[in-house]
Order: C-alpha cells, then sequence, then structure tokens
C-alpha cells in the first residue's frame, strides 16, 4: 500500500504537536506513519485498518481498561508511557489471564514536544516488546493548548484465562494467608519526588513493571489461590479493603511482615505518609488457601520480580469487614479506607 508523499519529516528534535495532527489529514497521517506505527510495528498494526483482525484464542477472554494521567510524566524508574503498558497488563494478569494485544489511545495538547512524545511512544514500545504484548491498534486526539496537560494514555488490554483457573475478589475465605511479592510505596515516592523536586540520601525509583510472568509461575505451582491485585492507587491498604467488602470477610495484617524499602519508609515519615496507601506498579497482593502458602511463597521468590515476597496476614470471619494491623509496638489498629486522595495523578 502506498502512503502519502510527505514534503517534510517531521522535527523530532525541536518540533511540537499542532492541531492538524488530529484533524484526521495528511499531517496526522504522518505522524502515525513516522513515530507510532514504526515504533509499535506488528503484523497485527501493520494491516493499517480501524481495528485489528486477531486470530481465535482458546480460553475465556479477559478485557481491561486503564488511563493514564501520571504527573509529572517521567519519573525515576519510568515513565508514562511504560506505565500505561505495565499497568494494563497487569490488571489481565491479576484475573489469571496471559495478556495477549493492547490497543493505545493518546489525547495530546498543542503544543507538547514532540521529543518528548517520541520518548513517550519509544518507552511503550519497549515495555510491550519486553512483556510479549504488541500493541495492535489505537488512536489520537490533540486538543487546544491549555485544554489538556502533555500527555493522557489509554490502554485496553485483551487476555486468555486458561481452564480451571478462576480468581476474584470474592473468593477470599477465613482461614487463608495473604501474600505480597515485595516492598510497597516504591512507585508513589518515586513520582512524587520528581513532582515536588525533593531529594533523599538513598534514590526512590519506581517498580513499574508486568507481572504476567510471576503470575504464570504462581499458577504453575497448583496453589490454591483465589484472589490477585495489583495494588495502585490507594495502595496495599485500599486494595485490601476492596477485597473484604467483595468477599464479606476481615483481615489481620503484621507491620512487621510488610516489607518497605528504607528510603521509602523514611520519605514517608517526613512527608506525613503512611506507605500502606501508597501507589505501587510492580507489584502483587495473592490470598490463597492456607496449606498451600509456604509452597507458594518459595515459588514467588524464585522469581526474579518477587525475592523480597512475605507472607503479611490472614483472612478472618468479621461480619463488620475490618482490615486490622498488629503494629510493630505490639497494639492493633483498624486500616481503614483513605478518607481523601493521600497522592493524585501517580498513575
Amino acid at each position: 500500500m502506498s502512503k502519502p508523499n510527505y514534503t517534510r519529516q517531521l522535527d523530532f528534535k525541536n518540533g511540537r504537536v499542532e492541531m492538524s495532527y488530529g484533524s484526521g489529514g495528511r499531517a496526522m497521517a504522518q505522524l502515525i506513519d513516522e513515530l507510532f506505527a514504526r515504533a509499535f510495528d506488528n503484523p497485527y498494526l501493520a494491516q493499517g485498518n480501524d481495528g485489528a483482525l486477531l486470530p481465535s484464542a482458546t480460553g475465556r477472554l479477559v478485557i481491561s481498561t486503564d488511563s493514564h494521567v501520571v504527573s509529572p510524566l517521567f519519573f525515576a524508574g519510568g515513565d508514562i508511557g511504560c506505565l500505561s503498558v505495565h499497568g494494563t497488563i497487569n490488571d489481565v494478569a491479576m484475573m489469571g489471564a496471559m495478556p495477549l494485544y493492547l490497543s493505545a489511545a493518546f489525547i495530546l495538547e498543542e503544543g507538547f514536544p514532540l521529543a518528548d512524545l517520541k520518548r513517550i511512544v519509544i518507552s511503550m514500545a519497549q515495555a510491550a516488546r519486553e512483556a510479549g504484548v504488541p500493541i495492535v491498534t489505537g488512536d489520537t486526539k490533540v486538543v487546544e493548548q491549555g485544554k489538556g496537560d502533555g500527555v493522557f494514555i489509554t490502554t485496553t488490554g485483551v487476555g486468555v484465562v486458561r481452564d480451571g483457573i478462576t480468581l476474584s475478589g470474592d473468593l477470599a475465605q477465613a482461614g487463608d494467608k495473604i501474600l505480597l511479592s515485595g516492598a510497597i510505596g516504591d512507585h508513589g515516592m518515586a513520582v512524587l519526588s520528581q513532582r515536588e523536586g525533593l531529594s533523599f540520601d538513598a534514590p526512590i525509583v519506581s517498580d513499574t513493571a508486568a507481572l504476567h510472568g510471576l503470575v504464570a509461575a504462581m499458577l504453575d505451582s497448583g496453589a490454591c489461590l483465589r484472589v490477585l491485585r495489583d495494588p495502585t492507587r490507594g495502595g496495599l491498604a485500599t486494595t485490601l479493603n476492596e477485597i473484604v467488602r467483595q468477599s464479606g470477610v476481615g483481615m489481620l495484617l503484621h507491620e512487621a511482615a510488610i516489607p518497605v524499602h528504607q528510603p521509602v519508609e523514611a520519605a514517608c515519615e517526613f512527608l506525613g505518609l503512611d506507605p500502606l496507601y501508597v501507589a505501587n506498579e510492580g507489584k502483587l497482593v495473592a490470598i490463597c488457601a492456607a496449606e498451600d502458602a509456604a509452597r507458594l511463597l518459595e515459588v514467588m521468590r524464585a522469581h526474579p520480580q518477587a525475592v523480597d515476597a512475605a507472607i503479611i496476614g490472614e483472612v478472618l470471619e468479621d461480619a463488620h469487614g475490618f482490615v486490622q494491623m498488629t503494629t510493630k509496638l505490639g497494639g492493633r489498629r483498624i486500616v481503614d479506607w483513605l478518607a481523601g486522595e493521600q497522592l493524585p495523578r501517580i498513575c
């Protein structure tokens, strides 16, 4: 198929997004050809249609969509590009599914530097390639300057669940164990420190990562898994409160068992924040039958993305649906829903 004859190449060094890039005309076609299609290149995207014609897959389908509005767009350990890939892959994986394909929609603000846009797109392409989940279709819109915030990205993921696997937030049972794949709070504090221009003795780096490989290993272990979740917005505390509401149970956590990296703990203490409510983008929470917890923990710790995994609590019978925690000082407190938004624009 022949492509339009562009009179000049896009200036990815000094150029900026123009309203014409969202007009549906030659300028938009050029942006797609010289940036998106080139970076995301794969046979499905190369079909060049309004949607991607995909091969049939065996198993139950899972679909998830997520919008990303993080500020700043670039932070230690990642950016809005790789985050938009990892976040949606993980949402699909938490259903016990193997992610297969992604779509991506961009809302661009007029005047946004093309150099930054290219950096974001290249980051997305790299994240998708490393995860083995191609971006097969997408869309681009441009809004007037002052009516956006640089770039917003919405990604949708499709995956399949193998037979015999059912994971859901309403399946937790009294007696189950709660496992966490690693230290909490890294992503939220990395974004916040970049946003506020804060520096600490030890760098805080986002944990953003695709977790479907870890999930596959956990499913292959044969452990009786009931729930998987990635504790993103609202952190670990919010995720567990969501699960107890769905399942009609309670939970008891043990503060001493919950891993938190020392720089994150110090930064949270300095800023008056609770790491339990800080967003993560490369961690998961698992709830499994008590008799399988030790075996599952061993499998998780053998995976490079969960070397610091820990059993952090248990599910209780509790008609009130409380999440409680034994503190390091020997007391007990309620870990309630967050009253407001502790860290806005974090993912």
